[in-house]
């Protein structure tokens, strides 16, 4: 298999990729895998050795047995295509490296914290950078409509519509593309952005990246999640934040979380029907179903009480003995 390996891989991502499936972190783990098959000049069919070796590999923060339980889940569909050609490949099941554990508890930011990850990215230098205004545009933009961070940095200029308020999604996380109207002070700290990213001199043509890198050499070019990331972490560090969720510190990927307690939230302060809305914001969200937004209320501490409040409306009342 050593020989075709890296052939079967592409033409597996690219069958996937045409039913409409994104696989950024799959196909990174496959081309992984790939190299390392060749590296150990494997012979025969893929074995759950090979497979297990190489996902036993790479630096991570979370334990080892989580670490690999999480590589080897997208090993699994692949290798069950894989059967095809090589009916010898072995297919991991979940008793391989665990259970993949299920989602941890978010990090809920505080009204105040928004304001300081804010403040502390408008301080970003150089001062003759807008660098300080494109990170708070683009934590602000993440904390207001609840977009994941991919879908943000993936925005064109043709995709923000500034005149209607509305930005347009593309073919996100499950080939869908939606449309996202935004609050009024939003589609303000977008125009104030785009006025000073027209300033720099990078490209403005329709088709051109929202939010940018800024440095000479790639001036224009889309701005990428690991930077936006590494960003974020130093300004969690400057902050100081403790962390409330059950990943190892608060993420960019929270803000979307919070929006969505935020919602639900008022909602219940508004006496809104949460059942009834949440159909709305799963849509707005760009879920592939309403069971991942009702997973909120039972993860979340902050929204255990809504999720009491529907069950006690829902019990018939019993007398007193």
């Amino acid at each position: 298999m050593t020989d075709d390996v890296i052939i079967l891989v592409e033409r597996y991502l690219a069958e996937r990729q045409r039913l409409g499936f994104e696989l950024r972190h799959s196909g990174y783990c496959l081309r992984s895998l790939a190299r390392h098959v060749q590296r150990s000049k494997h012979l025969g069919p893929l074995t759950l050795e090979v497979m297990t070796q190489w996902a036993a590999q790479g630096r991570s923060l979370m334990p080892a047995s989580v670490h690999m339980a999480r590589r080897m889940r997208h090993l699994r569909p692949f290798a069950r295509w894989l059967l095809q050609f090589e009916p010898n490949t072995e297919v991991p099941d979940e008793t391989v490296c665990g259970h993949r554990p299920v989602r941890g508890t978010p990090h809920i930011f505080s009204e105040q914290e928004i304001e300081e990850l804010m403040a502390a990215a408008r301080r970003l230098g150089p001062p003759t950078s807008i660098r300080g205004v494109l990170y708070e545009t683009l934590f602000g933009l993440l904390a207001s409509t609840g977009l994941r961070i991919s879908e943000a940095l993936a925005l064109r200029l043709a995709d923000v519509d500034l005149r209607l308020g509305v930005l347009t999604i593309q073919r996100t996380k499950f080939g869908k593309s939606r449309a996202v109207p935004l609050h009024p002070s939003t589609t303000q700290a977008l125009r104030r952005y785009r006025a000073s990213r027209d300033l720099t001199g990078a490209s403005s043509g329709e088709d051109e990246h929202l939010f940018i890198g800024l440095r000479a050499d790639i001036l224009g070019a889309p701005l990428g999640g690991h930077q936006a990331r590494c960003v974020f972490a130093g300004l969690r560090r400057e902050l100081g934040w403790g962390n409330r969720g059950t990943h190892h510190a608060a993420r960019i990927h929270d803000l979307r979380h919070t929006f969505v307690v935020r919602r639900v939230l008022l909602w219940q302060q508004q006496g809104v029907d949460v059942d009834q809305a949440m159909l709305s914001l799963s849509t707005y969200l760009g879920h592939s179903g309403v069971a991942d937004t009702y997973w909120y209320l039972q993860a979340v501490p902050d929204l255990m009480a809504v999720a009491a409040q529907r069950f006690e409306a829902c019990m018939p009342e019993v007398c007193d003995a």
